[in-house]
């Protein structure tokens, strides 16, 4: 293709045409509107006029642009990631530059050098497929490394807020949220959503984009970032609201699986880290106990709660079925009596034995403890006993 000399005379005008791609940008796209003048009148137009002098080197010799060509308008896109400018908009920045740069080389031709600038529309495309390219790579890989460094910080931020440690000014800076006043500790367990358990699609993805999903819904129930330790079986989150009635309802439509939600109190910061064992332990309780999927605090199993607070009493109450804890009969048919409501002939049909068999069992197991299954007492402190023995770490 031959040579273009037309730009030689436009680029004489290079300064005037970037104020005036500055002057569009503004104009016409929301976002540049909040860049500091300084920044638009410095950093901004200097940019502008390194790509209008590419632009016309490659007219100029009718090549598209070289690699060492690119690395200004790289490093700018970088920076437009990390100050939050979407792509979308540095992007639109750049078409409305080319279509301004053309636009004056089209203006300055002569007429006898009209049919020759058409002819270089194609090095024109070639050029802003390459800076796109360029663009985007490099917008994308620093966003990339920002989220990654943000998710980072905050889950280090989250970390030391339920453990209790003081986070630095730096860290709470790099994670992008300023701690509340009070905040709510909340322990997740998720099931399988379908996408895990299909065979043909890979579960590790599909879990991160189930734990993907949960973070944005909780973004949005609080309006802001949120701090989280999750994985694709659950996890820990701080969260600073105060109503949680819609919480499970809104994780579960994100994670499309059931879902296990055990919460404490709204507490101040200080408090966050006990909140944070209380909710743990919750956790652990209500998977112990096989619960139905739901929304569980430590009301739901204050008894359990109490009993495993205390490993010295639990060890007592174990050792309080030590007489019966070989004989599989007999624990059976205990467990089977607390579980049917102290109803023989439910507990017979569930063990499949006749009546008069778990009456003969339950007699003995008086015996050998000591204490009457059918008396008030009995009852209190055998169920206590069989709580500790299920629930035993």
């Amino acid at each position: 293709m031959p040579q273009l000399s037309l730009p030689d005379r436009v680029e004489r005008r290079v300064d005037g045409l970037a104020r005036a791609m500055v002057a569009e940008f503004v104009s016409s796209i929301a976002v540049y509107r909040t860049l500091p003048p300084e920044q638009l009148q410095g950093e901004i137009h200097g940019i502008c006029v390194t790509n209008l002098r590419s632009l016309f080197t490659c007219l100029r010799e009718g090549r598209p642009p070289a690699e060492d060509e690119l690395s200004a308008i790289r490093a700018s896109a970088a920076r437009r990631a990390e100050e939050r400018v979407p792509l979308e908009a540095v992007l639109d920045a750049y078409m409305t530059g080319a279509r301004i740069g053309w636009g004056a080389l089209r203006d300055e031709a002569r007429p006898e050098e009209t049919d020759e600038l058409t002819g270089h529309v194609g090095t024109v495309l070639d050029y802003l497929r390459a800076v796109t390219a360029a663009v985007t790579s490099a917008w994308v890989e620093e966003q990339q490394a920002i989220v990654g460094e943000e998710r980072d910080a905050r889950r280090a931020l989250t970390e030391a807020l339920l453990t209790g440690d003081e986070p630095s000014s730096g860290l709470v800076e790099r994670a992008g949220v300023r701690p509340a006043d009070r905040y709510r500790a909340v322990a997740f367990r998720f099931d399988l959503s379908a996408d895990e358990r299909d065979m043909g699609v890979s579960a590790t993805v599909a879990g991160r984009r189930k734990v993907r999903r949960v973070v944005q819904a909780l973004e949005d129930l609080v309006g802001g970032p949120v701090l989280t330790l999750l994985d694709a079986n659950g996890g820990a989150a701080a969260l600073p609201v105060a109503d949680v009635a819609d919480l499970r309802d809104v994780v579960e439509g994100a994670a499309r699986a059931e879902v296990w939600i055990a919460h404490s109190d709204l507490v101040r910061l200080p408090a966050l880290p006990a909140a944070w064992d209380e909710a743990r332990e919750v956790r652990r309780l209500i998977t112990m106990l096989g619960r139905l999927p739901g929304t569980y605090t430590i009301d739901d199993v204050i008894l359990e709660f109490t009993i495993t607070s205390d490993p010295a009493a639990m060890a007592r109450l174990n050792r309080l079925l030590a007489p019966i804890a070989e004989r599989d009969d007999l624990i059976d048919t205990l467990e089977a009596w607390f579980d049917a409501d102290f109803d023989r002939r439910m507990t017979a049909r569930d063990l499949s034995v006749h009546p008069n068999t778990v009456d003969y069992r339950l007699r003995r197991i008086s015996e050998l403890l000591g204490h009457d299954v059918a008396s008030a007492f009995g009852m209190q402190l055998l169920g206590a006993a069989l709580l500790a023995r299920r629930l035993a770490p």
